[in-house]
């Protein structure tokens, strides 16, 4: 084993607010990559997304694992001389302003690219740099409703609803950070930068890409994948069934005692299920509520038919199978006590806490950054003075 990590020497400027692309250079850090987060003198409005402790959320922790921030006011000449110093020696530029706005600040990909010609630069926006939607503020629930997501997950009495997460901000780190990567690998191979326009709209769609296509093919009605499948009451809660084979439906019929099924000419082949879903489902709903989840989750395990009950977070943190792989690291934090941190895909597992799993407060390492970048101290006095730069002074 070797400590040594993929972009360890990489140096990341990170303007990056929120979720999208926090998540991006989050991944970055964790890969050894060294980012800077360039954050305003109130903070990255990101550390105030549910509940705070201090300047922190469970959001800003969990997106801003592993960096330094630095807090810089943009808008006063000084502030941006220092982000422009900053961003020249930067491998990776990452932003999420309104288009235009970083080029206001000297800041813009052009800018960066005069005096770094390599560099790889990623804006992050709601609707991406061009078309007539490019200034429209937006937030992921905005983008779920653009996007056709909220069509395909309604309640009971068909009202289209956003699930509860930022689930098209989080996707839209992993595909930026996918992108950064690719282009990192292309500067190796053949010494040229990048220019990468991220959007959330076109995350979300790509996303959603299979479910986009079958929308059109299947004229706007597509049909399910499989049937029996769905969350079924239970004597005492809920679970969820797989039927996706027909050997899955012959012994969930058999498991179910519902064996007239198994050959019913009605239902006896996937396209027959698929087209009598009104009239099957009824029947096996109906005998679900005969037995509890428990009961029901050892007979249809016990049979292959594919099943969980449905687990809120709690239950997926006590699981025993979650404990076995490791799924979850649980560290000691200084404002939030002990707490777990989900373990990352194929990176090497949290044994403690440590640089990795700590999230900066605002302005932590501004002193440090600026001296690494040449400033004296009288320098760094003077623009704190100015509030041109801010500090931590937990």
């Amino acid at each position: 084993m070797t400590d040594r990590k993929p972009l360890s020497g990489i140096k990341v400027f990170d303007a990056t607010q929120g979720v999208a692309g926090p998540h991006a250079t989050m991944l970055l850090a964790q890969h050894g990559a060294d980012v800077t987060k360039v954050e305003p003198l109130d903070g990255d409005w990101g550390r105030s997304l549910g509940k705070m402790y201090g300047d922190l959320c469970a959001h800003a922790v969990t997106f801003n694992r592993g960096k330094r921030s630095i807090a810089l006011d943009l808008k006063s000449e000084d502030g941006r001389a220092v982000a422009q110093k900053l961003a020249a020696e930067a491998d990776i530029v990452v932003e999420s302003f309104r288009p235009g706005v970083m080029a206001r600040f000297g800041l813009g990909y052009e800018d960066i690219k005069v005096k770094r010609e390599d560099v790889i630069y990623l804006s992050v926006t709601g609707f991406g740099q061009e078309g007539p939607y490019s200034d429209q503020p937006v937030t992921d629930s905005v983008i779920q409703a653009f996007s056709g997501w909220m069509s395909i997950n309604r309640d009971a009495e068909g009202t289209p609803q956003r699930i509860g997460m930022i689930a098209v901000d989080v996707m839209t780190g992993l595909y930026a950070y996918q992108a950064i990567s690719s282009a990192l690998i292309g500067r190796m191979r053949f010494g040229e930068g990048a220019y990468i326009d991220c959007s959330l709209m076109q995350s979300a769609a790509a996303f959603q890409g299979a479910k986009v296509l079958e929308y059109f093919i299947e004229e706007g009605a597509p049909q399910v994948l499989y049937v029996p499948v769905g969350t079924m009451k239970t004597a005492d809660s809920h679970i969820n069934i797989t039927a996706m084979r027909d050997r899955h439906y012959v012994s969930l019929c058999e498991v179910l005692g519902l064996e007239e099924l198994i050959d019913d000419p009605r239902f006896n082949t996937r396209d027959k299920r698929v087209e009598r879903e009104a009239e099957l489902m009824p029947m096996i709903r109906a005998e679900f509520l005969k037995k509890t989840t428990a009961e029901w989750c050892d007979l249809l395990t016990e049979a292959e038919v594919m099943n969980s009950a449905i687990s809120d977070y709690g239950d997926y943190l006590k699981d025993e199978h979650v404990a076995a792989v490791n799924g979850v690291a649980w560290v000691e934090h200084p404002e939030m006590g002990r707490i777990p941190i989900v373990n990352i895909p194929g990176m090497p597992k949290i044994d403690s806490a440590d640089e990795l799993t700590e999230c900066a407060h605002i302005g932590q390492h501004t002193n440090t950054i600026l001296a690494e970048a040449g400033y004296g101290a009288d320098e760094i006095a003077s623009l704190l003075a100015s509030n041109a730069v801010g500090k931590n002074n937990a």
